[in-house]
């Protein structure tokens, strides 16, 4: 992390590409993925009410300990629900009474608190080779790169138009870049009208408090691989993600924090939030701020965003919902072109990990699914054991002091 985050002033021009970009993780997470939480509130027979307390809930719960975390640290902290865990209520909550499930959900998310408190993920954290770390995340990445240039076969306009924006852009106000494509391609789509405001009615969302219920049926089929699917699926690619933009925050407090929260959202139908892994590389990369101490700027604008879109429950979820999905995975994945190749560039920097961080690559790239744990927990094992065989051992690594941290650190404390 760098040494002036807390220090160095902010200028309006530091806020246009930082909070644009904290937009962007908002529109691609809502565009790209929450349509599995309509879906599991579908299989659950859900009523509407109960539906938009989810929405409340995991919106409100996501912002307001991304803003806080970000705040602290000065560092971009960009939380989200858990996508995987998302989709596998599609098919649990079939079975389980919904009361059951939210008992399930307060029983992984008191987990994740204990391990925040207990110190050992940070440990284990510390432990993966940075090259290896570099290597999964641009695995990770690689299909939404990919997805910028798949849609030219569906919405060859569309997608043409914001590629080549982007190329120009890059060229002549790099730092704008991603504003422009994003301020060009809404108008685009306003002008051929494909994405409808007029009959927007913004409703205030209303919580439904639902009383939890404990089971051990619930504790197997939900509780423990909610823990296991969001600790493997969010995070641990989202702590390396921060990780690899050179951002140094202990996972101890974040592991804490946001399952405090998911703890304490969970009776109004939040299933599970943490550190976001994709769209967080939105806000941690050069894209978000050519200076990493401007980044933390992202990080509280995302949570802004999230809240809004709390506060107003289904209605803007569902306008994000409705943008073309040609424009959202081209949007993402011109955003994270500077992550990717940055996370190539770490990968193969270190002539005597670059094997085992290539393997690390491919693997996550392949996107392996087993036991219902998904592609990064793979890659990342794969990952490892090839390090260790092609270098004898795994190596330790020592905690990264920040100077300007502990001095924010001291300053909070004496007030």
């Amino acid at each position: 992390m760098p040494s002036s985050a807390s220090r160095s002033p902010v200028r309006l021009s530091d806020l246009i590409p930082a909070i644009v970009a904290g937009l962007i993780s908002v529109i691609v997470n809502y565009g790209g993925t929450f349509i599995l939480v309509f879906q599991a509130a579908k299989v659950a027979g859900l009523s509407p009410e109960l539906t938009a307390s989810w929405v409340w809930s995991v919106s409100i719960g996501v912002g307001v300990t991304g803003l806080f975390l970000s705040w602290v640290s000065r560092e971009p902290i960009i939380t989200a629900w858990s996508t995987p865990a998302a989709a596998f209520l599609v098919v649990a909550l079939a079975t389980t009474p919904y009361a059951e499930a939210v008992g399930a959900y307060m029983i992984s998310a008191a987990a994740f608190v204990l391990l925040g408190l207990s110190g050992y993920f940070e440990k284990v954290i510390r432990l993966i080779p940075p090259g290896v770390a570099a290597g999964l995340l641009a695995g990770i990445l690689l299909q939404f790169g990919i997805g910028a240039f798949d849609g030219m076969s569906l919405d060859p306009m569309l997608v043409g138009l914001l590629i080549v924006a982007y190329i120009v852009l890059k060229r002549f106000t790099a730092r704008y870049a991603v504003v422009g494509i994003l301020a060009l391609g809404l108008a685009f789509l306003l002008i051929q009208g494909r994405v409808d405001l007029s009959g927007l009615e913004l409703q205030l969302a209303a919580p439904v408090f639902t009383l939890p219920e404990f089971s051990l049926n619930a504790l197997l089929s939900v509780a423990l691989p909610l823990f296991l699917i969001t600790l493997t699926g969010q995070y641990m690619p989202g702590m390396l993600v921060l990780r690899n933009d050179g951002f140094s925050t202990s996972a101890n407090p974040i592991v804490t924090i946001t399952g405090l929260g998911s703890l304490l959202m969970a009776p109004f139908g939040s299933h599970a939030f943490n550190i976001a892994a994709i769209t967080a590389a939105i806000c941690t990369g050069k894209e978000a701020h050519e200076e990493p101490s401007k980044r933390w700027i992202a990080g509280i604008a995302a949570g802004v965003f999230y809240i809004l879109v709390g506060v107003f429950g289904v209605t803007l979820a569902a306008l994000f919902m409705a943008f073309p999905a040609a424009f959202i995975t081209t949007l993402a994945g011109l955003a994270l072109l500077g992550t990717i190749g940055g996370s190539l560039a770490s990968a193969m920097a270190d002539a005597k990990s670059r094997e085992a961080s290539l393997i690390t690559f491919l693997a996550a790239a392949a996107n392996i699914t087993l036991f219902g744990i998904g592609g990064a927990f793979w890659g990342l094992l794969i990952g490892l054991v090839a390090y260790a065989v092609l270098n004898g051992r795994l190596p330790r690594r020592e905690p990264v002091v920040n100077p300007a941290a502990e001095t924010v650190t001291r300053k909070g404390a004496a007030n």
